[in-house]
């Protein structure tokens, strides 16, 4: 039997302040949702009113600020606020200790995690950590990988793999039968046979001609079909499309009710079996920062449109000033005060951060905002971290869902950040530019004749870059390029 005992153990741990974890918040959203958070605030804190357009002030490069400095809670006033805003609104040694607590955690952070010397293994682990975006199965993919556990002729996986090359996005076959076989040289029996045997392959619904075969594939697959669903659709589509039930239900000498049943089951189907693997590329995008070329000078903008200008409240001051007020009505309004300061300095904070990044990545990147991507250089979050003098995972947050509007178009922040090769003259080649040129020798290449990975390698090594098969493979599956023989088109 164990005994139980009470003993005191002391211990070290890091606690995050309200403020803090705050401040981390809204370094890290994306512009629309700092908008609504800002948003938010107003209305939970009386003590912060929203500023219009014309009473921002201006600072001397032509940017819009949030007047939110100190000296809003020491300006002077008609009112007799001036003694009470020196001695109570003074929070300059808060703000200094919220300040050193941020300074202390990420130096904890750094002393706990990072003091040890690693291998390059780890720091591209690392990097991977902080930049990698999770790229999901394409459509073909899925589907090659259910031809590979097939027990198929050499012949018949051919054809698999060419009626796969030509599914469109929605997962139907482009051209006929007959097209298909002309085009990849094999026997139309043997395309036929893999048409068939395609159509049962996941997701249901998948190698059709149109819609009207992929539902009722999707029904015949069915462990108990509907034959009236299928006899719908075969010889009343068009009386479906406008939902002419009583029509229908008159034709085929059913109840109205039936009818209704089965065209909740045809509801069920997938229109569009192929579009789930789909990218989903319906986002709004709001660059935080513009970058654009003055002259000689390149220029940085911050985007402020979207940010709710604030002030703390006049009005609150003032009730303050005036006195009457109990001690827990003093108290509640001193608080808010603190916590819309709190709030306006880490919006500020965030902007200067975003401004300094991209300052910094102009000096890093600075060809390719002049030639493109073609001229990108590798850059790591340690490489800016170190300039700014703050822990990488600050550079992570701060880039974090945020978009630079370049004369090149509008990118991710990590788009920017990127390992890389040196290439044979001592160059030093982003992964990100040899992506770009892996896709442009792809576009360029004969369509009847694709050229292998291994032939990349050869191609890229005339240019002075030493890169391996797989890696090759590795960057063209990322970009979604399909291998070599799910390439071929012939003529």
């Amino acid at each position: 039997m164990c005994a139980q005992s009470l003993q005191q153990v002391q211990k070290q741990s890091l606690t995050m302040a309200p403020q803090m974890r705050q401040s981390l918040k809204i370094l890290q959203v994306n512009a629309l949702d700092l908008r609504n958070t800002i948003l938010e605030e107003l209305q939970a804190n009386p003590a912060l009113e929203e500023l219009s357009n014309e009473a921002t002030s201006i600072d001397e490069t032509g940017n819009n600020l949030i007047e939110s400095t100190p000296d809003n809670l020491n300006e002077s006033s008609s009112e007799p606020t001036a003694d009470l805003q020196t001695k109570e609104l003074n929070f300059d040694g808060e703000f200094e200790a919220f300040a050193q607590i941020n300074e202390e955690w990420n130096d904890d952070y750094s002393d706990r995690n990072f003091k040890n010397s690693y291998t390059s293994d780890d720091a591209e682990r690392r990097q991977h950590f902080f930049e990698s975006i999770t790229i999901e199965t394409s459509l073909q993919e899925h589907l090659v990988n259910q031809i590979e556990l097939s027990d198929v002729s050499d012949e018949m996986l051919e054809a698999l793999n060419f009626l796969v090359g030509s599914l469109n996005d929605n997962g139907f076959l482009v051209g006929t039968l007959e097209e298909i076989a002309e085009s990849s040289k094999l026997p139309l029996a043997t395309i036929q046979e893999a048409h068939i045997m395609l159509k049962t392959f996941e997701p249901r619904g998948i190698g059709c001609f149109g819609l009207k075969e992929c539902l009722i594939t999707q029904l015949e697959l069915k462990k108990n079909p509907c034959p009236l669903a299928v006899e719908i659709i075969l010889n009343h589509y068009d009386l479906l499309l406008r939902r002419r039930i009583p029509e229908i239900a008159k034709n085929l000498d059913v109840s109205i009710d039936k009818v209704e049943e089965t065209i909740e089951v045809i509801s069920t189907l997938d229109p569009a079996p192929g579009r789930q693997f789909s990218e989903d590329n319906n986002r709004v995008v709001l660059p935080d920062v513009k970058v654009e070329k003055d002259g000689d000078n390149w220029i940085v903008i911050l985007n402020n449109d979207y940010i709710p200008r604030l002030r703390i409240s006049n009005t609150y001051k003032n009730m303050i000033a005036k006195g009457g007020l109990s001690n827990n009505e003093k108290n509640y309004i001193l608080k808010k005060f603190r916590d819309g300061k709190f709030l306006i300095s880490a919006i500020e904070q965030r902007q200067q951060t975003i401004e300094r990044i991209t300052r910094i990545l102009l000096d890093f990147q600075k060809d390719f905002f002049e030639n493109g991507v073609k001229k990108m250089h590798p850059l790591t979050m340690n490489q800016v971290a170190n300039v700014l003098e703050v822990h990488e995972t600050t550079v992570s947050r701060a880039i974090a869902n945020k978009y630079i509007d370049t004369p090149h178009g509008v990118f991710e922040f990590k788009y920017f950040f990127t390992q890389g090769f040196v290439s044979e003259d001592g160059e030093a080649v982003s992964n990100t530019s040899i992506k770009s040129q892996i896709a442009k020798i792809i576009e360029d290449e004969n369509p009847a004749k694709p050229l292998s990975d291994n032939a990349i390698v050869n191609i890229l090594a005339e240019k002075d870059i030493k890169i391996a098969r797989r890696t090759i493979a590795k960057y063209r599956e990322m970009m979604g390029i399909l291998p070599t023989n799910l390439r071929r088109r012939y003529n």
